[in-house]
Formats: structure tokens, sequence, C-alpha cells
């Protein structure tokens, strides 16, 4: 193996913004914050989300975020800042680093991710059964 997953953490973290769950609780419902959940919708299923969260998957998130892309979502041409998260924030680290090299800004994602934000009693939303 060339370069396992570690390096690929370590590399992103020191490339992107990191913000810890607390900070991150500050900016729920200001209008000049999107937070973009990158879980599996089975994992949204079964926790809930972070309220008023944009769901993006990890795997459409770059076809999401070129607006060149057939597939392009008009969120991520809103020009406002990103706040990235996943479980436990490793995904997150990786995407923010991604979509910040592909000009996206401004980018973060929160430290711990999902788990922390309920450990620290953030406010989870519930999907709706379908």
């Amino acid at each position: 193996m060339k370069i396992g997953y570690q390096a690929l953490l370590e590399a992103a973290l020191a490339e992107i913004e990191t913000i810890k769950a607390e900070e991150a609780k500050a900016y729920l419902g200001d209008p000049d914050y999107v937070f973009v959940d990158l879980r599996d919708i089975r994992e949204l299923r079964r926790e809930g989300k972070i309220p008023g969260a944009f769901h993006a998957p990890r795997g459409m998130l770059e076809f999401w975020v070129d607006p060149e892309s057939p597939y392009h979502k008009p969120i991520f041409a809103s020009g406002k800042k990103f706040i990235f998260y996943c479980a436990g924030g490793w995904r997150s680290a990786l995407a923010a680093q991604t979509v910040q090299r592909m000009g996206l800004e401004p980018v973060c994602h929160i430290e711990g991710g999902f788990t922390e934000w309920v450990r620290i009693g953030g406010a989870v939303e519930r999907l709706e059964e379908r």
C-alpha cells in the first residue's frame, strides 16, 4: 500500500478548517451556513441528522459540487459557508479537502462528526418514515 487512510486524513486535516461541535451549534439556523450530511441514507434513517442539514451522499459529492456536472446542485453555488459532517469526522475531513481543492469555499468540517454532535446535546431531526 502506497498511502493509508491515516496519512490521507493527516494531509486533509492540514489543509482544511476543523471546528468543534460546540462551535458548530452556534451556526445552527444561521442562513449564511449550510450543514452538509455526508452519511449514507441508512445512517440518517437510523440516527437522524442535524436539523435542516442538506444530505449529500459522499459518493455523489464531487458531481453535485461541480457546476459543469449534469448532477450539479444549486445549493453549492449559494456562496454560503459549508459545514461538512459524517459519523466520526473522517469522511467529512476528506470531503472538505476535496471540495476545497475543487474551488468550493468557504468550507469546514466538524471534528468528531455527528457522534460528537449528539454527545454534546446537539439537536437531532428524525427522518420521516417512508
